[in-house]
């Protein structure tokens, strides 16, 4: 079990956690991770031992120099660090992993126990998959929630996928069972572009994650990356008929599946985000 020494008191922390693999089409939500700790300058604080949880001939150790001299060889696995966002009072701590392939179950209660040891009582999985939506329009993003007060509060959906699941959804499982609050968000990337990375899915996910955990996202060049990400597939997709053709239909579907005008909810969400970075923005 992992010892967690010298580690200063936190602040109502939330955790904020993604996986590499079957859960992150596009590296979209391991994206956020990534991102925010950069932006935030997140220190690290502890790593599960990898030997527990992965095959080293699916996934492999890779070698890297240090200094021009030394070779260092980097382990797949799964790291906790601590990020303090500036004007904010609540700690975060980011999970980034890679799914494990095996013992699921010692896997989750492993992250749990560190999560009590840290205070967290509030957990975000992050998740990206493959549909058919179009790239032109915007990423959807599916929030779920076992819990009907956390589903009505924060404007989230009660989980009701049956199915295969990753390391994800088993992980918020075992958050519910042990008692803990358990967020899901999903972008959805599309199907016929879906090598990494996708910075407009990451952008999805950073701002529909402000709303749940009411804080500003730092989103740093992502606007712009999005952009050139989607002007980049616009061009490709008018090189090839069919494919111009195929996404035309999907965004004729996708237009007609929504209302004409900005419901209630979206303008609010809009103006609280607009609050918090301007209250932000006052007190740095």
């Amino acid at each position: 079990m992992i010892e967690l020494e010298g580690l200063p008191e936190l602040v109502d922390p939330v955790l904020i956690a993604a996986f590499e693999g079957w859960n992150d089409a596009g590296e979209a939500s391991s994206g956020v991770i990534t991102h925010l700790e950069g932006a935030w300058k997140a220190e690290p604080l502890a790593e599960l031992d990898p030997e527990d949880y992965y095959d080293f001939q699916v996934t492999r150790p890779t070698v890297e120099m240090g200094d021009g001299l030394t070779r260092n060889i980097v382990w797949p696995t799964t790291r906790f660090s601590l990020a303090r966002p500036p004007g904010v009072e609540r700690d975060v701590v980011l999970l980034r992993g890679i799914e494990p392939n095996m013992r699921w179950k010692s896997f989750c209660a492993e992250i749990i126990e560190v999560c009590r040891e840290l205070g967290v009582e509030t957990t975000v999985m992050l998740g990206a998959l493959l549909n058919d939506s179009p790239h032109t329009r915007p990423v959807p993003v599916l929030g779920t929630a076992s819990d009907p007060d956390l589903v009505r509060s924060l404007n989230l959906e009660l989980s009701r996928y049956e199915g295969p699941t990753g390391i994800v959804g088993v992980l918020q499982h075992a958050f519910v069972v042990a008692g803990l609050n358990a967020i899901s968000l999903w972008a959805s990337v599309p199907h016929y572009v879906a090598q990494p990375p996708n910075p407009k899915a990451t952008l999805a996910l950073l701002r529909r994650m402000e709303d749940v955990v009411r804080i500003p996202m730092p989103l740093g060049d992502l606007d712009e990356e999005a952009r050139a990400w989607e002007h980049g597939v616009d061009e490709l997709a008018a090189q090839d008929s069919e494919v111009a053709e195929y996404v035309k239909e999907l965004e004729e579907r996708k237009d007609a599946a929504e209302l004409p005008e900005a419901s209630g909810d979206a303008i609010a969400a809009e103006f609280e985000r607009y609050l918090r970075r301007r209250d932000q923005d006052t007190d740095s």
